[in-house]
């Protein structure tokens, strides 16, 4: 995003710093230090505040998200579930990795931190993991997985996935990721038609 003006640099910041604190832990003042944006630029992009910010960072994440499921489709000669699935776990591998894994994903993170007291922001959670569970839903129905199937096992996906995310960012080991990947690959190719 470095290419990006003030209102996208502060989106993404926002979206970085939700994944490695949570929303309670992200000051403005930190996300408009990592965007590199002018400060004043908060009241005149975002008149909702924080809220304001964090919704949109989430829904930003959601569709980064489902982009990525729309680039293995689109990039993948002979897409299949199993290796959708796997393209998901990969980038987490790396992400982590990299990161040291400091970093989750934004939804969890917001979910864990403010589902409960803030209800915009659950709505702004719950739109995001609808975004995401969607993208890969249209995926597999695109891959030839039945419709009725294709909404539950997208929702095994995601959740299998997130749990991964959160053992394997407890134990700083990718194990958990490994795992939910070897049991869910052939469960998931059996599906398609």
């Amino acid at each position: 995003m470095g290419g990006h003006g003030p209102r996208e640099r502060v989106v993404y910041g926002c979206a970085q710093l939700v994944r490695e604190r949570g929303v309670t832990g992200t000051g403005l003042r930190e996300v408009v230090a990592r965007a590199g944006a002018p400060r004043g630029s908060l009241q005149h992009y975002f008149p909702g505040g924080k809220d304001q910010i964090v919704r949109e960072a989430l829904g930003w994440s959601a569709e980064f998200a489902a982009a990525r499921v729309r680039d293995y489709m689109d990039g993948t000669a002979g897409p299949t579930p199993g290796g959708l699935f796997g393209a998901m776990v990969e980038q987490w591998r790396v992400d982590l990795r990299r990161r040291g894994f400091v970093a989750g994903c934004p939804l969890v993170a917001a979910t864990a931190d403010v589902a409960a007291s803030n209800e915009a922001l659950r709505a702004a959670i719950r739109a995001g993991f609808e975004t995401w569970v969607g993208s890969v839903r249209a995926a597999l129905d695109r891959m030839g997985v039945p419709a009725g199937r294709a909404a539950g096992l997208a929702l095994l996906m995601i959740s299998a996935l997130e749990g991964a995310i959160v053992l394997a960012r407890s134990r700083h080991e990718l194990a958990p990721l490994d795992a939910v990947e070897a049991e869910l690959r052939p469960l998931l190719d059996g599906a398609a038609r």
